[in-house]
């Protein structure tokens, strides 16, 4: 399915496209709730008081960027009932538990530019709360009730997060509570 977005056609995504990340999960405080266990390194990230979240999610999606070959990019957005899913209409496809996502095969620029009206995260946020390249080689989710962010990729993007004060990334053991220091759970 194609819907229309900024004078052009975008590709709907459907269950086979995220295949590899539903069933993969495991429910409980470690990082393989939100990422399955296929990656290298793992970490969590969120925006601190100090960083606006244009600030905080250009430099995540940079670093991103700056560790993927040019291809495109699946973006998700859970359906909470309060937040933008970006394509309202479009069909949903079904994650962790059985949460619903729009899922949309566009960009970096589209991650960081297509929702209006904030996220989970932050009222003024633009991220979706699902996203990674065609390629697989990296993972960002964000889970419903969670104030930050896991990621799983190559060992050179995790270390490239954490030395970026931005994105305000930290390592984190597969076997290791995902939660931020610092921060409660809802």
């Amino acid at each position: 399915m194609q819907i229309s977005k900024d004078g052009r056609d975008w590709r709907i995504g459907t269950a086979a496209d995220v295949g590899w990340i539903a069933g993969h999960t495991t429910a409980g405080v470690s990082i393989t709730t939100a990422i399955p266990p296929v990656f290298d390194a793992y970490a969590t990230t969120y925006q601190t008081d100090e960083v606006t979240a244009a600030a905080y999610e250009h430099a995540l999606v940079e670093d991103l960027g700056a560790h993927t070959p040019d291809q495109p990019w699946w973006l998700a957005y859970l359906d909470t009932g309060a937040h933008d899913v970006v394509f309202p209409h479009a069909p949903r496809v079904f994650l962790y538990w059985n949460w619903p996502y729009v899922l949309v095969e566009a960009g970096p620029e589209q991650a960081l530019t297509w929702r209006t009206g904030g996220h989970i995260r932050h009222p003024h946020g633009a991220l979706p709360d699902l996203f990674f390249p065609a390629d697989r080689s990296w993972l960002v989710s964000a889970l419903w009730d969670d104030t930050w962010t896991c990621l799983g990729g190559p060992e050179q993007l995790i270390h490239t997060l954490e030395r970026d004060p931005l994105a305000n990334a930290r390592r984190v053991r597969l076997d290791e509570d995902a939660l931020p220091p610092g921060l409660t759970r809802e």
